[in-house]
């Protein structure tokens, strides 16, 4: 081998290990163990590549672990670099104790609403500390099956809805609407707060509530529990000691005709149903024709940056990436009933998932009322409104009663509901 070609490979040995040396390996912290796969196969490549020498680790724990393992790690020094964040008052709590890096200046930050990036701010709104990723909508899911036979439309006012509920239970064929009240979460989520913001008025009610110049007794609060009252005579027998999976089978297995929904059931039901019957969608129904819609459009799943990470220039670099309409796409159509929050609209390649975000053309969004500041005292207001929801529907408790107590609890701690 002659000098030359000695130095020649020398060299490039050397700059290939100088390359190899400037490489930097993030590694993310998330709870979606579910979509490792999805970030495997589809996301990191595409960021990967258009970012040479910036590494990704998707290292998720299991969900029901991640807020003691993740807390764990940070006090630890050994966390992540990059940190997936639950909406409110988790992260709200990480930013506070200086574990999550302030993104407020991010230049992504632009490409998302106040409503979207309200999940991840401090009370005030002057710190942003996640980058949202994905919202999940709520409104009713139905069996075109069922519709068609019955010769009926998605209906599009409160009237409407009762008429197709009083119609498919008129038949006999179908069960009118699965939903269980035997787990009391399902009862609020899918019921009361996927309905409510139709009466209450999205954010104008859910800010005047947080503000103290509502209250959980004023008629927009009241009228829902009204609402879910007249349900009960659709839910098919013994829908007290149903579960939630109960309502889920009910509905995949063709037995329901409506399911009350939130976006996340499109990727559980879909193989469930595996074309059994073809699924539709409609948002709440308003009190009559003209007026406006609104939906819960939930902030849910955020990215941020840990405070102590050894390297925030990389960090931000893929958070600014993880802003951009090209991870929104990538994202939404990944996991479909998981919607982006960016401002860019993204086609959604799942037709029951571009059903329900189409409601953003239409619709003014908001998101669950409970889950902003308003459940941080005792009794926490989010589960009490569970067992009202529940109560009401089952008939053991007034709308009127039901919102008097949720009241009086809220007011008992919280101070701008005491004036």
């Amino acid at each position: 081998m002659t000098g030359t070609l000695r130095l020649a490979l020398l060299a490039s040995t050397v700059l290939a290990g100088a390359a190899s040396a400037q490489d930097v390996t993030l590694t993310i912290e998330s709870w979606r163990n579910d979509d490792l796969q999805i970030w495997q196969d589809t996301i990191i490549p595409a960021f990967e590549e258009a970012n040479p020498g910036i590494k990704i680790d998707f290292a998720p724990t299991a969900p029901a672990e991640y807020n003691a393992v993740l807390n764990s790690k940070l006090d630890a020094g050994s966390a992540g670099d990059l940190i997936t964040c639950r909406p409110f008052d988790a992260s709200l709590d990480l930013f506070k104790s200086g574990k999550l890096a302030d993104l407020t200046d991010l230049e992504a930050m632009s490409n998302f609403s106040n409503v979207a990036k309200s999940a991840w701010q401090t009370d005030d709104g002057a710190s942003t500390f996640c980058v949202p990723m994905a919202s999940v909508i709520h409104g009713f899911m139905y069996n075109k099956q069922a519709f068609e036979e019955l010769g009926i439309q998605p209906p599009k006012t409160v009237d409407e809805f009762y008429a197709v509920l009083d119609k498919i239970k008129e038949d006999g064929s179908y069960i009118p609407m699965a939903m269980g009240t035997a787990d009391q979460w399902e009862a609020a989520t899918m019921g009361y707060q996927n309905i409510g913001p139709t009466y209450w008025k999205g954010e104008q009610g859910r800010q005047a509530l947080i503000d103290g110049s509502q209250k959980l007794t004023d008629e927009g609060w009241v009228e829902p529990f009204r609402q879910l009252a007249r349900w009960k005579d659709y839910l098919g027998d013994g829908f007290e000691a149903q579960t939630y999976p109960d309502s889920q089978n009910l509905f995949t297995l063709g037995r329901a005709a409506i399911y009350p929904a939130g976006s996340w059931e499109i990727g559980v039901f879909t193989p469930q149903i595996d074309g059994a019957f073809e699924m539709g969608a409609f948002p709440p129904p308003v009190p009559a024709a003209g007026d406006t819609c609104y939906i819960s459009d939930h902030t849910d799943i955020a990215m941020g940056m840990n405070a102590a990470t050894e390297h925030p220039e990389a960090a931000r670099t893929f958070l600014n990436w993880v802003g951009s309409p090209e991870f929104a796409t990538l994202y939404a159509n990944s996991l479909p009933g998981f919607f982006s929050l960016n401002s860019t609209p993204v086609e959604m390649q799942d037709p029951l998932a571009q059903e329900f975000v189409s409601w953003r053309e239409s619709c003014e969004p908001t998101i669950r009322s409970t889950y902003q500041i308003l459940s941080r005292g005792t009794p926490n207001l989010e589960n009490e409104t569970w067992n009202a929801s529940a109560n009401v529907i089952n008939g053991v408790e007034t709308p009127e009663d039901a919102a008097a107590r949720l009241q009086e609890g809220l007011a008992s701690w919280y101070e701008p509901q005491q004036q």
